[in-house]
């Protein structure tokens, strides 16, 4: 069974910067991305950035420049970096991988069950 856990949300004034990470682990074959997903109340979950297993990185237009997602393949961890929070920010990020599991050959999507980022003002 495979398992996404975030963590490092919180509470920060605009301004600040918060570090989330999200492991993965069980029966893990290989990994093919990870990346970040956030929602807000009343909006659709959308992508804040995703990073390949061999380093490509993508980001929304929302955060490029204040945003960094990076990867410890060896962990199985992936991070985002959030500095320059603004209120906007608030939501909960979700943690997503498409991965292999052992004894599959296919690759699936897995997600976290999120952690609470609020920024206020």
């Amino acid at each position: 069974q495979v398992q996404l856990v975030e963590s490092g949300g919180g509470l920060v004034q605009a301004g600040g910067s918060l570090r989330l990470s999200c492991i993965a682990s069980g029966s893990i074959f290989s990994i093919n991305a990870m990346g970040w997903y956030r929602q807000a109340p009343g909006k659709q979950r959308e992508l804040v950035a995703g990073i390949t297993s061999g380093g490509s990185t993508n980001y929304g237009d929302s955060v490029k420049g204040r945003f960094t997602i990076s990867t410890d393949n060896a962990k199985n961890t992936v991070y985002l970096q959030m500095n320059s929070l603004k209120p906007e920010d608030t939501a909960v990020y979700y943690c997503n991988a498409d991965l292999r599991p052992l004894g599959y050959v296919a690759h699936y999507a897995y997600w976290g069950r999120g952690t609470q980022v609020t920024v206020s003002s």
